[in-house]
């Protein structure tokens, strides 16, 4: 799964799209956080790292799949993945996490398997739906955050991460057989899979990245509130901190799209970075949010 570089947890730099900062979470949450970061980074290892011929990638997921059921009913796993499902089981019994979630990931992983071409923004959006959307949903569950509005917003946060990983990457992904941009809105864009596939920089194909990376901002903008539910939730110190780690979040995605707009939206040749100087303004902006 394409991920992006959104902050994360302190000696965790590979799923990047897991928004949680070690330095804010607040400390009793951090043991479950890293259970569900780990069982997130090893699935998405399964589908994407290494030489794996692709049904050996799904008949891992088959298993890994199956230790999660058993893990959940209280039965013994595999033991293919000791340093997931061993902090994952207590975590899922402590907090009542939503399965289902998990399971959307996995579903997420699978399909990055056999799915290279998205036919529209709605097929898209559904991928966002389980790959990213459960990850923000299983933390605000953590925090004890449930209510319609404040899982919404955070619908809207992770797939505009997801979404903005997605245009930050073209020059990545695309080489590797990925085309993340829905086939629907190439034509009226004027712009076909040849100039895709050749990564072709011309007005037509810079209008289309600009009009993605323009909706994922909007989605990020509508869930700018979150920070504020939660902190109010939460009170005291961990909820300043917690709130403060998401609009670190929200100010990372911004940034990147910034960084997008400064190379004119030539994304399929060029990946904008983050520096560490950007990342003191992330963290500014955050705190004057």
């Amino acid at each position: 799964m394409n991920q992006g570089s959104t902050p994360a947890l302190q000696g965790v730099t590979h799923y990047e799209n897991f928004p949680v900062a070690s330095f804010l979470c607040p400390p009793a949450l951090r043991p479950a956080i890293a259970a569900i970061y780990w069982f997130a980074r090893t699935a998405d290892d399964l589908a994407d790292e290494g030489e794996a011929l692709p049904q050996a990638r799904l008949d891992a997921l088959a298993h890994y799949r199956a230790d999660l059921t058993a893990c959940v009913s209280g039965q013994p796993v595999s033991g293919r993945w000791p340093t997931v499902f061993g902090p994952l089981a207590p975590v899922i019994a402590q907090f009542t996490l939503p399965v289902d979630l998990l399971a959307d990931l996995l579903s997420a992983f699978e399909q990055d398997v056999t799915k290279t071409r998205y036919a529209t923004q709605a097929e898209l959006l559904d991928y966002c739906r389980r790959s990213a959307n459960p990850v923000g949903r299983l933390l605000l569950h953590l925090y004890g955050v449930n209510n319609a509005a404040s899982l919404a917003q955070s619908d809207c946060i992770c797939t505009a991460l997801q979404l903005i990983n997605f245009w930050q990457d073209l020059s990545v992904d695309i080489p590797r057989g990925r085309i993340y941009l829905p086939a629907d809105a190439w034509a009226i864009h004027g712009v076909d899979e040849s100039q895709l596939l050749t990564l072709s920089e011309n007005s037509n194909t810079i209008k289309l990245i600009a009009s993605h990376a323009r909706f994922a901002k909007t989605g990020m903008l509508k869930g700018s509130q979150l920070p504020r539910t939660v902190q109010r939730q939460l009170g005291g110190f961990n909820g300043w901190r917690a709130a403060l780690e998401l609009r670190c979040v929200i100010q990372g995605g911004l940034r990147v799209l910034d960084k997008i707009q400064a190379l004119n939206h030539a994304t399929l040749t060029r990946r904008p970075a983050l520096s560490k100087w950007d990342a003191v303004v992330i963290f500014c902006k955050a705190l004057t949010a």
